[in-house]
């Protein structure tokens, strides 16, 4: 059975990877736990701040693979401890989020139960691309001229 997909236009090319991480996204938005908060610092950072109480240092793993950022915590239970209530469970969990493209991890810090993870976006320029046109010799499509210039930047490649 074949999925019917939202780039399924001719006029969209190439953006295939686009709609693996919109599934991506859909599947991360499921998880509730830890709650989390995403700021703008300035034009250029962002920060993500997770709530992870009762996690320590070591208890915790920042992993970016692929534009996704993973944090993973795990707890490990005390065996030495007798419970007469457990109302805090020592658990796991996963948290990821997807990242635009160019997008840097920049560090994190662990603080008063909450974790910092602070992010660069770098500034977008645009890019102009001049595509020669090579005029067809109508012979097996070959055109006129041996090698195309593309000039991006101002600069002939």
């Amino acid at each position: 059975m074949s999925r019917l997909s939202l780039f399924n236009s001719p006029l969209l090319l190439g953006f295939d990877q686009f709609e693996r991480t919109l599934d991506r996204v859909a599947k991360a938005g499921a998880e509730g736990y830890p709650p989390y908060n995403i700021e703008q610092i300035s034009d250029q950072q962002l920060r993500i701040t997770l709530a992870v109480a009762g996690f320590g240092l070591g208890d915790l793993d920042i992993q970016v693979e692929d534009n996704q950022l993973s944090v993973r915590g795990k707890q490990q239970d005390d065996p030495s401890r007798v419970y007469l209530y457990r109302g805090i469970a020592a658990r796991q969990f996963q948290r990821s989020f997807v990242l635009a493209e160019g997008i840097e991890v920049v560090g994190a810090t662990l603080d008063n139960g909450l974790l910092a993870i602070d992010l660069a976006r770098p500034k977008s320029e645009p890019k102009v691309r001049k595509v020669p046109i090579a005029k067809s010799s109508g012979e097996n499509g070959k055109s006129d001229t041996g090698k195309a210039q593309v000039t991006i930047d101002g600069k002939a490649s």
